[in-house]
């Protein structure tokens, strides 16, 4: 099975996706053209596009129960990608480039052309007596990555190549899967999950190596926070000082309070001051809150008022600034349930994510 992603961009992109179709069709292979109509005329273009392409194929992939999906990038959109996020002073994870195989959605991506440049390929295709489209913004040198690509051409009498930046993106892939080893082992040895919250010992943080201490912290911030990447270089950074110190620090929708011997990673209230899910939907994109007489209710953070009605909320030994951005049980402005601050009034509350997960988020790519 096959499908074309038509962003509705430019006109011609519907006669290039039916093509596609029709060569397809020869080739006994089902096609599917996909359409995206969420251009605004905000934002970065390209990667709201990009966004939206891999929404739509692995929507289109669980719809056809297809568990593997091969895109077409070649070794010069690798080279491409290295030049910048070498522009952006990317470290090794950045400059790993595009990874011959990742997750997304529960639908496995591989990238079967990635050691195959551009040039090859097209030379095959007129071999093969077929065609292919050239995207006329592929010459807009208004988007990075056109300009990266001219640059390339430039570089090329130096030796620097599309084929050498890509073996530069596969030697960073294995020096960050050692590292992520590295910083697998560590978390193993000083983290601990405790209701959705992440424990670290403070004291082994702090011997930890530079690079060590920034992943552990960065996948800690992605699996509390929820967020799609890391956190920013500089930003992060400060937060690993902080840390290190003992300090208190806010970063990606969460914070990070030193208590002794052991600091506590916690969704900050604000970030999730304002969500509402229904009872037994994902909230916050991490619990799920059921049991219970549903009528009316809904879930929403718990909030320092809402503290104020769990008597024992002390006696469970997480911080109030913790507790406070953790799920409840709402009917209209009263406090039906908080489990995690010792209200469970029958209802039980469950984590989507495991701490299995956490650990294991330091090995996938």
């Amino acid at each position: 099975m096959a499908a074309t992603v038509d962003h509705g961009l430019r006109a011609g992109a519907a006669d290039e996706a039916a093509a596609v179709g029709d060569l397809a069709q020869r080739m006994g292979i089902d096609h599917s053209v996909l359409r995206w109509r969420g251009w605004d005329g905000t934002g970065n273009l390209q990667d709201r596009a990009r966004r939206a392409r891999y929404d739509l194929l692995t929507g289109w992939a669980r719809t056809h129960d297809l568990s593997v999906l091969a895109l077409g990038h070649t070794a010069d959109d690798q080279a491409e990608t290295v030049l910048m996020r070498l522009a952006r002073v990317a470290g090794v994870s950045g400059l790993a480039g595009i990874p011959r195989r990742r997750s997304q959605d529960g639908v496995l991506l591989v990238r079967p052309l990635l050691g195959l440049s551009r040039a090859r390929l097209r030379a095959y295709l007129t071999e093969n007596d077929l065609t292919w489209a050239d995207d006329p913004s592929n010459e807009d040198t208004g988007f990075d990555r056109i300009k990266a690509r001219r640059i390339l051409a430039a570089l090329e009498p130096l030796g620097v190549t599309a084929a050498g930046l890509a073996e530069v993106a596969e030697n960073m892939a294995q020096a960050r899967d050692a590292l992520d080893w590295y910083a697998f082992l560590a978390a193993r040895d000083l983290v601990a999950c405790d209701g959705g919250d992440l424990l670290v010992d403070l004291r082994g943080y702090r011997i930890q190596p530079a690079e060590t201490a920034r992943r552990l912290l960065a996948n800690a911030i992605r699996w509390v926070g929820g967020g799609e990447y890391p956190p920013r270089r500089a930003p992060l950074l400060a937060a690993v000082e902080a840390l290190r110190r003992g300090n208190a620090a806010t970063l990606g929708g969460c914070r990070i309070l030193a208590a002794g011997r052991t600091a506590r990673i916690f969704r900050e209230l604000a970030a999730v001051r304002d969500l509402r899910a229904a009872p037994g939907a994902l909230w916050d994109g991490r619990w799920r809150l059921s049991g219970g007489d549903a009528i009316g209710c809904e879930i929403g953070a718990l909030g320092r008022h809402g503290l104020n009605s769990c008597p024992g909320w002390r006696e469970t030994g997480r911080p109030e600034a913790a507790l406070a951005a953790s799920p409840a049980v709402w009917r209209g402005g009263e406090l039906v349930a908080a489990p995690l601050a010792g209200l469970a009034n029958g209802w039980r509350l469950d984590l989507a994510r495991t701490g299995e997960e956490f650990f294991a988020s330091f090995l996938s790519h």
